[in-house]
């Protein structure tokens, strides 16, 4: 069903909006996916603060020649049905969301995609980029090597007490 050039407008402003603020956007065939299992994808990526839009090629391309950043995106892997995954929070977010989906549902394949700043990555540095810890897991591993030494020293400290402690206990007399 076609839909109206008011509609198609909208939707490119919608587009370009949510475009212009991403920090990366990625996008993948879906041939063979059906609606139920697509809205669990939106569900899931909503989780995320992912945004999944499902919109012709076209009107894709109308909207990154609108955003500023994105004006130089090359668009040649754009073809076939595609879902396109938005975050503009996480780099990594979109892929990850994708990924996860696409071991239940291996007919969704990655196409490609591109950063906030305009860089056009291929299907396998998605694919790669997919494979990352997140911002959270990473934020946390580095707290944990920042933490090491401090938990190092309690504990050094803390056997010494115990043993001075214990030391004290046994020379104490009797009552």
């Amino acid at each position: 069903m076609a839909i109206s050039r008011d509609k198609k407008q909208a939707l490119v402003e919608e587009l370009t909006n949510l475009l212009s603020t991403a920090k990366m956007t990625v996008f993948a065939q879906y041939n063979g996916i059906d609606v139920a299992s697509l809205q669990q994808l939106r569900r899931a990526a909503r989780e995320q603060n992912v945004t999944i839009k499902v919109v012709k090629n076209r009107l894709v391309r109308v909207a990154l020649g609108k955003a500023d950043n994105l004006k130089d995106v090359t668009t040649t892997d754009m073809k076939g049905q595609l879902l396109y995954a938005i975050s503009s929070e996480d780099e990594v977010a979109p892929a990850q969301v994708l990924a996860k989906f696409a071991k239940d549902h291996p007919e969704l394949v990655f196409a490609g995609g591109f950063s906030g700043e305009g860089a056009t990555l291929s299907a396998a540095q998605v694919t790669d980029l997919a494979k990352l810890p997140s911002k959270n897991q990473l934020i946390g591993e580095v707290v944990a090597q920042l933490l090491s030494p401090v938990n190092d020293v309690t504990n050094a400290l803390s056997g010494n007490l115990h043993a001075l402690l214990d030391g004290l206990a046994e020379k104490a007399p009797a009552a």
